[in-house]
């Protein structure tokens, strides 16, 4: 190809090698790099070499891959003099979490730039969730948020982190709150890609609220919009969010089908965060559908997909379901032991999911002739599980008021079944 006609580049060949390098280490795939007037398809094109980008498509390729455009374009800066942060992200994208959190920390001390400090506090924000310190990440995130301001939609990652830390917090309200202001401004930049990424993660926090005619109106006019999708890891953030959205709408069938149709979709990929969390959705309809034996393999294929994606909330799911279908085995002994291993461990930065395992080792109780030690544990179990879930806590409810009034305690009894039936009315919309 004659270099006449593209003086703004060093050579087509070389552009697309340096953007594909610069997309990877972002994490992103083609399609999530995209954007009006510069399809998946282009993008394919251009790192193949088989076409060159105008000056105006280069630049906001260069921007959403964090390198500079001198560099997309000539090759002429090395990546970390063309960006301080380039490092800290690959590291981060790598889950070399040390490093990426030395490499922000340094960049957070020697900068007064204001996009740097957003940057390096939303990598610190994002380290501190996967290591479960979710006070610290919101701290982090909530600075970056704030200096980022209008522009926050530009940077997913950050918005993802701040969105499951609430959502592991219990504070659906606020997590919803701040996926509806990152949707609103990803739509307004014509987005396509970051508005379909905060839409299901919105949906998905709807089903945990209760809220499932929202979430599946959401998600209908997510799919309608996205038609004929061919990126994997977008086909399966949607089926994954229709399969908790049937699953928590008590149809495991269609549940499992979609589940199995994320998993499916993610295997054509290298992304072990999500097959993680497929292998736990299928593992958890499974358990649902009284199938243990299937759901302890499912989470001990996927168990170490957790462990190398590096979320300390995944491996505590993980552990948790783990518990549950060993009890349902009757291999009671190990269950019990993972089960309160499980529960001391996220008391304080998961409580929601303690207060199920202390329940799983409670109904262990139940079994082995143990009923004062299963009360005990029930009362911590609802303790740290919030009444915005009254499905689980009336559950619980009843199972202590047979154990109350089999020890001749009928008046406790009552009175918990009167508290829930009293839950039965503040069940959220949607969810009755």
């Amino acid at each position: 190809m004659s270099k006449r006609g593209w003086p703004h580049v060093d050579d087509p060949v070389s552009v697309g090698r340096r953007l594909k390098e610069a997309r990877q280490a972002a994490g992103m795939s083609q399609r999530e790099l995209s954007f009006p007037g510069c399809t998946a398809v282009y993008i394919c094109r251009i790192e193949r070499g088989d076409r060159v980008p105008s000056l105006q498509v280069l630049r906001e390729l260069a921007r959403r891959v964090g390198i500079s455009e001198e560099y997309l374009a000539m090759g002429s800066e090395a990546l970390d003099e063309t960006d301080p942060l380039v490092d800290a992200d690959v590291a981060l994208r790598l889950s070399q979490f040390e490093l990426a959190e030395h490499l922000y920390t340094q960049a957070l001390e020697g900068t007064t730039d204001r996009l740097q400090r957003a940057r390096a506090l939303g990598g610190l924000g994002e380290i501190d969730f996967h290591a479960g310190r979710l006070d610290d990440a919101v701290e982090r995130l909530e600075e970056a948020r704030a200096l980022l301001a209008g522009s926050i939609a530009g940077y997913p990652g950050i918005v993802d982190s701040l969105a499951r830390v609430y959502w592991l917090r219990d504070e659906y309200e606020v997590a919803i709150a701040v996926l509806e202001e990152a949707l609103g401004l990803a739509r307004s930049r014509g987005d396509e890609q970051a508005e379909t990424r905060f839409a299901v993660l919105l949906a998905n926090i709807l089903i945990d609220s209760g809220s499932f005619p929202s979430a599946r109106e959401l998600l209908g006019k997510t799919l309608v919009k996205t038609g004929k999708v061919t990126d994997p890891i977008v086909q399966a953030q949607l089926y994954w969010s229709q399969s908790r959205l049937h699953s928590a709408e008590n149809h495991p069938e269609v549940a499992l089908r979609y589940a199995r149709m994320a998993l499916a979709s993610i295997e054509l990929t290298d992304h072990t965060a999500y097959a993680a969390r497929a292998h736990h959705l299928l593992a958890y309809i499974e358990l649902e559908r009284g199938n243990a034996a299937e759901a302890l393999e499912l989470l001990e294929r996927g168990y170490p997909l957790a462990v190398s994606s590096g979320g300390a909330e995944a491996r505590g799911l993980f552990r948790l379901e783990k518990a549950r279908a060993l009890a349902e085995l009757g291999r009671d002994e190990d269950a019990l032991a993972l089960a309160i291993e499980v529960a001391d461990e996220l008391a304080e930065a998961q409580p929601e999911q303690a207060g199920r395992a202390y329940a799983v080792a409670a109904d262990v109780f139940v079994r082995t002739g143990e009923p004062a030690r299963a009360l005990e544990l029930y009362e911590r179990s609802v303790e740290l599980v919030s009444e915005r879930h009254p499905d689980f806590v009336r559950e619980v409810y009843g199972k202590m008021a047979e154990l109350l009034e089999a020890d001749g305690r009928k008046d406790e009894a009552l009175e918990l079944l009167k508290r829930a039936v009293g839950l039965q009315s503040q069940v959220p919309q949607g969810q009755a």
